[in-house]
Formats: structure tokens, sequence, C-alpha cells
């Protein structure tokens, strides 16, 4: 049974398809002789209860330069959608959160993945304090008495925006680090909401490892590695991706986190762990699959339609 999958996403033409989990969820759809459809969030619109957006059909190609053919735009009720993978890039701002509630009205007879109120309600670095007991010493607040507090503390710490996303204005200070009182100065005058200090894991030098699961369950995990002189491993970041099997401890992190992510109606997410503790969950736009499959992995976009399809015939 062929199906009618809308991907909302940031325009296809700005991807790096060598990367981009979006496209490779595509490419599997495409596969399995479903009608894929392209659209951007700003083109969706609500009369009353109905949501609307003008779209187009889409062929994709696994070939740099060349990996998209349009057709004629449609509108459609999204109602007529049987799947809406939501995909694009944070920012979770605003326009990200106006999105989920548009989409929330057609979900779930028009199946949305992620479930938009619960993406809407868990933003990635709030989330994952509910399972503080697995992270490492965290505190979230734009207040300098409270940090300072935390850095005579911990001394060694970490220091990033809390709706920040790919490793932009992640900065570690050392106990002593003159530099502290700059930061602090920057932050405040940059982001206006609170940031996420964390006692910096000096063992991040031999990986920040994403774990995807589908569904609650382990799907897959790529060792992410930072390149020579930078704290980030994100791999937009110049992070090199490595194979890796999960450890016990990291078994024991996915088991806590599937029963709730399956409750809330979140399909594919992404964890990170540092050193067997967990520093963010990340649902808006998880990555990871390509590179899992490029390096002998499973093939997490299978898992995922297997799951979706099962959900979407009943």
């Amino acid at each position: 049974m062929a199906l009618k999958v809308a991907v909302q996403m940031d325009h296809i033409s700005t991807i790096n398809i060598a990367g981009d989990s979006a496209f490779a969820l595509m490419l599997e759809a495409q596969a399995r002789g479903h009608e894929l459809y392209h659209y951007t969030p700003d083109r969706l619109a609500m009369r009353g209860n109905e949501v609307f957006c003008t779209m187009e059909p889409v062929k994709v190609r696994d070939e740099k330069g060349s990996h998209f053919t349009f057709g004629e735009s449609l509108r459609f009720n999204m109602r007529e959608m049987d799947v809406v993978l939501m995909r694009q890039d944070p920012p979770f701002d605003l326009a990200y959160i106006a999105a989920t509630h548009l989409l929330q009205k057609i979900h779930p007879d028009t199946l949305v993945v992620n479930d938009p109120m619960e993406v809407r309600n868990a933003p990635e670095k709030l989330f994952v304090t509910e399972f503080a007991d697995l992270m490492p010493p965290t505190l979230v607040t734009r207040d300098k008495a409270e940090i300072d507090l935390f850095r005579e503390e911990y001394g060694d710490i970490v220091m990033k925006p809390l709706f920040g996303h790919g490793g932009a204005a992640v900065f570690r200070l050392t106990r002593d680090d003159l530099n502290y009182g700059s930061l602090y100065d920057f932050f405040a005058a940059t982001f206006r909401e609170p940031w996420v200090i964390q006692q910096f894991l000096p063992n991040v030098k031999h990986g920040d490892k994403r774990i995807l699961l589908v569904d609650g369950e382990f799907a897959g995990a790529v060792n992410r590695v930072p390149a020579a002189g930078d704290l980030r491993s994100n791999m937009v970041r110049g992070g090199a991706p490595t194979d890796s099997d999960l450890t016990d401890r990291e078994r024991d992190i996915c088991a806590r986190l599937g029963p709730s992510l399956r409750e809330k109606g979140l399909i594919l997410v992404g964890i990170d762990v540092i050193d067997g503790w967990l520093t963010e969950i990340n649902v808006t736009a998880p990555t990871g699959i390509r590179a899992i499959r490029k390096l002998g992995g499973p093939d997490v976009a299978a898992m995922v339609w297997d799951v979706l399809e099962a959900k979407v015939k009943g």
C-alpha cells in the first residue's frame, strides 16, 4: 500500500545529503513505493481546524548536486497525507513551536513524526533532565550567582545555550579561566533563554556517542570523535564518525528511556552519551542514520519505515 508522505524540512536544495537523516528517510520511503511531497514550514496555513499546504511532489536520488526533482506544486489539506515527517532543523524557536501547533491539528489522524505536542514539550536540553541520575552534574540558569556556585564546586565546566544546536556556542571554562566574565556578558547579551552549565567530561576526547532509538528500542550508534583542538564532536563541526558497540551502561540508559519515548510518540530519537553519561535527548531532527549505515551498521531508515507502516495500517 503506497502512502502519501509529506516531508516538512529545510529546503531540500540546501541540505548535505551525505549526512542528512531526512534524506535517508526519503530514499527509503521512495524505495518502498510511497509518494513523497516536499514543503518548508512557512507554507503551512490554518483555516479553522483545517491545515493546508502547497507542496511539491519530489523524487530523490543519492547523487550529490542532483539529488532531487520536483513536480508541479499542489495544494493539499494536510489530512490527505498518511504521514508527515517533521524534519526541519532547529533553532527551536517560536516559528518551530508554531509549526507544532498547526500539525497538532491533524495528528494522529495523519501520523506526524515525531508527535508535535511531545516535541514541543520536550526541548532537548530540558527533557533530558527527567533522567537526571543518568546525567553529569547539570545546572540550567542565567543567574551568575548560581553559575559561580556551580563553578566553585566543579571547577572545569561547559557552558552552552539552552536552545543551541549543532555544537554552536559551546564553551569549556577551566577553574581559573579569565574569560569567564566576558563569556558571561556575551551569553547575557546574546541568548534570552537560560543556559546549560555542566561538569566537563574530559573523556569527550574519546568521543560523544550518538545512539538512535526507534519506537523506544535501540537501533544503531555512531561514536563522534572531536577534531584536534576542538571540544565539539558534532559531525557538522568536524567530528569524525567511527563505528561503535554499546556498553552495558549505554544499554541500561536505552532501557530506561525507551518506555517514556514510546509512550510520548517519539518514534525517532537520538541520544548523546559521553563516557557513560547522558547529555542530550534529540527529538526534533536527530542525525546519524546515514553515518551508522556507511560504517556497516543497521539500516535505521528501514527500521523507522517498518514502524510507520505498521502504525498507519493499524
